[in-house]
């Protein structure tokens, strides 16, 4: 496992960071790989699902044989039992839509990076204040990017991530850069229910490729 610092360095720097779940490990294993070939190194797999541990693990055995340097996230983290469960399982990150003195505890316990979820500048305070520096901001649809324009002067040692309704197209994901966020996690937007049905994995990897060269260029 990864250092805190080189897993916080590793999402930064990835600017996107893909979320899903499924309840078929196929589908799961599948869209893993496809984000992978096109060059994502840092999923994030949502809790949102009575199949989501058994399935997070066959990912984790899966990532182990294939894809080595990837970064498995376990997002909707908002309780210490599942907390528990999926660091055992192998998470590499722990993501919540919340603040919860106990997960952040339990992270702090088994030296694993946790990203809380904060709306206010109450909340993302008390994160700080508990030695979290990566903060997800959700909804990102409803906070949009002058919120995080506004902010960010006020905690200035703060990264924080945008979840919640971005669009997977480099013009508003640059608006939420240029806003201050370091990064931006993409859901159904990128891993649309169409790519799913479909099957059409060869889109999804050519979509992410596609993100990755425009930001590298652009960073």
């Amino acid at each position: 496992m990864l250092s805190q610092e080189n897993t916080t360095h590793t999402i930064k720097n990835a600017i996107i960071l893909p979320l899903f779940y499924h309840h078929d490990p196929i589908t799961c294993i599948a869209i893993s790989k496809a984000l992978y070939a096109g060059g994502i190194r840092a999923i994030e797999f949502t809790n949102r699902g009575e199949k989501a541990l058994a399935n997070f693990k066959i990912l984790v055995e899966e990532r182990n044989k294939t894809m080595p340097d990837l970064l498995l996230c376990v997002g909707t983290i908002t309780n210490t039992t599942d907390a528990q469960l999926f660091i055992e399982t192998g998470a590499d990150v722990l993501i919540s839509p919340v603040f919860d003195a106990d997960i952040s505890d339990i992270a702090y316990m088994h030296k694993i990076l946790w990203i809380p979820g904060c709306m206010t500048p109450t909340e993302i305070h008390t994160a700080y204040s508990a030695g979290w520096s990566l903060l997800k901001l959700f909804p990102g649809n409803v906070l949009q990017p002058h919120y995080v324009q506004a902010i960010k002067p006020l905690f200035p040692k703060i990264d924080f991530l945008i979840t919640g309704g971005v669009e997977a197209n480099t013009e508003n994901i640059m608006e939420w850069r240029k806003s201050g966020a370091v990064g931006v996690g993409l859901g159904s937007k990128l891993i649309t229910s169409s790519v799913i049905n479909k099957g059409d994995m060869q889109q999804l990897t050519e979509t992410v490729a596609q993100l990755i060269q425009f930001f590298s260029n652009h960073n």
